[in-house]
């Protein structure tokens, strides 16, 4: 995987967010935050989870380990989710657009939220990172079908088909 790659992957990464905040907006308070189980139960804990690992991951890219993620009482609904969103997703992308080749081969060190040391190539928990995001999207898709609410496709080909490009 090569710089191209990872920004590209990043681009589809931050459509994909996109995709899905705009599907959850037409939800009630109500249903945003009913708990219906799951890894985060709710869509508003869902959602402020992927925001958090997008934030903590870049920290650990920049050098800096937190000991915890944002925490989902600090967003109490979808405005402030979009509000803390795009800041996070600008210095990310500027980290991505300052990428390059042999950057991503770097080792990684970093302190997960046990303590515990790990070291990984960059381009491995930049991989991880929009795999993550898809993982948990799709969890959301599924919160939408129970409330009865319409899900969208955020999958990598559904990407290339709105962007109409295949690289």
């Amino acid at each position: 995987m090569n710089k191209d790659d990872i920004q590209l992957l990043y681009r589809y990464n931050r459509w994909a967010n996109a995709t899905i905040l705009n599907a959850v907006a037409p939800l009630s308070k109500d249903d945003f935050s009913r708990k219906l189980g799951g890894s985060f139960p709710s869509v508003r804990e869902t959602l402020v989870h992927i925001m958090g690992a997008e934030w903590i991951w870049l920290r650990r890219w920049k050098g800096v380990s937190p000991p915890a993620l944002l925490s989902a009482a600090e967003f109490p609904d979808l405005i402030s989710i979009k509000h803390r969103w795009p800041e996070i997703e600008a210095e990310q992308m500027e980290f991505v657009a300052g990428m390059t080749d042999a950057l991503l081969q770097q080792p990684l060190k970093y302190v997960n939220l046990k303590g515990q040391l790990f070291e990984y190539p960059l381009v491995r928990v930049m991989q991880h990172l929009v795999n993550h995001g898809s993982y948990h999207r799709g969890q959301v898709t599924n919160f939408l079908r129970q409330l009865g609410a319409q899900p969208v496709a955020t999958d990598l080909l559904v990407y290339f088909d709105v962007d109409g490009k295949l690289a």
